[in-house]
């Protein structure tokens, strides 16, 4: 069974430094690394989102190389990996996608690195992905994180990873630990 969680790296509408909103470039290392984390966690997909041409021919680019160029014989696994990842131009357009693979509205959870009284815990949002028949797809930002209408027209925001007072970590690693509090293995 597809899992019900997906993933999108949203690129625009992003708040730059200046909280003006812009589309940021596309990295090859988030693209590897995200796909990698969807793969080892069972993501149903990984969608990068870019309205820029230019972006997405380098993303098309990088998946044919590893997909079904030299890349994907020197490495089979990151053929494996990268097979999860679909570009699209906005959100709304992933939606769709997911929408209409599970024939229902897909649910959006926005990420940030800053608290907010009404997020949802992990521990919350672990226990709604036990519904299995209701597709999820969470948001994390590029930039200087997801604007403020992104999150509005979320159906959940998820709380921030807090550590000890810094808290700029890199999408990737934000990704990895996400993913391992939603979907990996609980210590008790």
């Amino acid at each position: 069974m597809t899992s019900n969680l997906y993933v999108g790296l949203v690129h625009h509408p992003i708040y730059d430094s200046r909280r003006e909103v812009v589309a940021t470039a596309v990295t090859n290392f988030d693209i590897h690394d995200i796909a990698r984390c969807a793969r080892t966690f069972g993501i149903g997909g990984f969608f990068v989102i870019t309205p820029l041409e230019s972006q997405i021919q380098l993303v098309e680019r990088i998946l044919r190389h590893w997909t079904e160029g030299t890349g994907s014989v020197y490495n089979p696994t990151r053929k494996e990996s990268l097979s999860l990842v679909r570009i699209t131009r906005t959100i709304d357009e992933a939606d769709r996608i997911i929408s209409g693979l599970w024939q229902r509205r897909v649910k959006r959870v926005a990420t940030g690195a800053s608290p907010h009284p009404e997020c949802i815990s992990f521990e919350s949002f672990r226990k709604l992905l036990e519904d299995h028949d209701t597709p999820y797809f969470i948001l994390f930002g590029t930039g200087w994180g997801l604007t403020k209408e992104v999150k509005d027209n979320s159906d959940y925001l998820l709380a921030p990873i807090e550590g000890k007072g810094y808290n700029h970590l890199s999408v990737r690693s934000a990704v990895a630990i996400i993913l391992d509090r939603l979907l990996g293995d609980r210590i008790t």
